[in-house]
């Protein structure tokens, strides 16, 4: 029945974008393609991640697989995931090489000025990680201190109004940060709570400490304009019943983020 009903509301809405001439949305290309393409991520599990057999793994992955099947009612080659960074997501999204971003995007009034997001999907928080040996145990500590960041995240404005006095050091993705806080290149990295979690599990040498210092509420991300509106409206109502009907606590769980 709910299949049914998502069927027809998405025939309805291609119908009511039809009569607007040469002005095809953002569903209706999706729909002539056959196929959603995604941006997704590659360095950040346990939300988007490569495996060892190079297929594309992780939360956000699946809820993007689950998205579009959803709206084009069938299971096979239904979607086509693109690897994004955090530098080059927005231009990917904006450029038109991505439908939508199904990729950690937290929602921010800077970002909000340039793409629309659906409702969230989870909320992650900025949380502090430290080599063991260290002795910081709160933020403010870190004033005066060197703090990395990765480029691209919502992290360094956060930082800048918590921490005025630290340094901020940039890199590239999250692999190079903990590798130099690892080497002692600073006190501390700050990111998503999620996101550093997949590195303490497997090693011991580091540690996250317990605050959390901002809420992240990680929302698909699709172009500004009317021309995505009908699939953001679609894409809320497919996330509302997910959540609705226990999918997502399912989903959270499977990926240990619940």
């Amino acid at each position: 029945m709910k299949k049914l009903f998502l069927t027809l509301l998405l025939m309805c809405l291609v119908l009511c974008g039809c009569g607007q001439k040469d002005q095809m949305t953002d569903l209706d290309r999706v729909i002539k393609r056959g196929k959603l393409v995604v941006g997704v991520r590659t360095d950040s599990k346990p939300f988007g991640f490569i495996g060892e057999d190079n297929y594309n793994y992780g939360f956000d992955v699946d809820l993007a697989s689950h998205l579009s099947k959803a709206i084009l009612n069938k299971y096979e080659n239904a979607v086509e995931y693109v690897p994004v960074t955090l530098r080059n997501r927005i231009a990917y999204l904006n450029s038109g090489k991505v439908d939508c971003l199904v990729a950690t995007m937290s929602i921010t009034d800077k970002r909000m000025k340039i793409m629309d997001f659906s409702r969230p999907y989870y909320f992650a928080g900025q949380a502090i990680l430290v080599n063991h040996w260290s002795k910081i145990t709160t933020i403010k500590e870190l004033d005066n201190k060197r703090v990395i960041i990765v480029y691209g995240a919502s992290t360094e404005a956060n930082i800048r109004n918590l921490l005025p006095n630290c340094k901020i050091i940039g890199y590239k993705d999250y692999d190079s940060a903990v590798k130099a806080l690892k080497e002692g290149k600073a006190d501390a990295l700050i990111a998503d709570d999620t996101i550093l979690l997949s590195y303490t599990h497997k090693d011991k040498s580091i540690k996250i400490l317990s605050g959390r210092y901002s809420v992240e509420p990680y929302a698909i991300a699709f172009r500004k304009g009317h021309q995505s509106e009908k699939l953001r409206e679609y894409t809320n109502i497919f996330l509302d019943q997910y959540a609705r009907t226990g999918k997502l606590d399912k989903l959270q769980e499977k990926w240990g983020i619940k």
